[in-house]
């Protein structure tokens, strides 16, 4: 299936991040975008992080809505 222009811009913002996730030992995976929510797993030692949600809401969801509006929430699956 073809990926939406949001779902690129997505990607393309979740690969600026992935760098700084996997020196701290962790790492950041694009799951889909449904509803205006983006779906992430987290996984490494972010996985398990006392730090995660504050890495999810506080980093990423920010930075995400922060460059696409039309995001309204991001949600990490396991």
């Amino acid at each position: 299936m073809e990926k939406s222009e949001i779902e690129l811009r997505i990607i393309s913002l979740i690969d600026k991040m992935r760098p700084f996730l996997i020196n701290d030992g962790g790492n950041l995976e694009f799951i889909k975008y449904e509803d205006n929510i983006v779906y992430v797993r987290l996984s490494g030692a972010c996985k398990d992080c006392s730090m995660i949600d504050i890495t999810l809401k506080d980093g990423i969801e920010d930075m995400l809505i922060n460059e696409i509006p039309e995001i309204k929430e991001v949600r990490n699956v396991d």
